[in-house]
């Protein structure tokens, strides 16, 4: 069984465009596009724009 590559899941966090915060953290399989969501930012207390980021 030599030979096989398994590529683990890694962890990504998503961050706030317009505070910068670090709101949720997400473990996607390696590769692809980035990440680009309407999630919630409890600080504004209104849904936006979240972007990808690793640390």
């Amino acid at each position: 069984m030599a030979g096989k590559n398994k590529k683990k899941a890694e962890t990504v966090y998503l961050v706030c465009e317009e505070t910068g915060d670090y709101d949720y953290i997400v473990r996607r399989k390696p590769g692809g596009e980035k990440l680009k969501l309407m999630k919630y930012n409890p600080r504004l207390r209104k849904h936006t724009m979240h972007v990808e980021k690793k640390k």
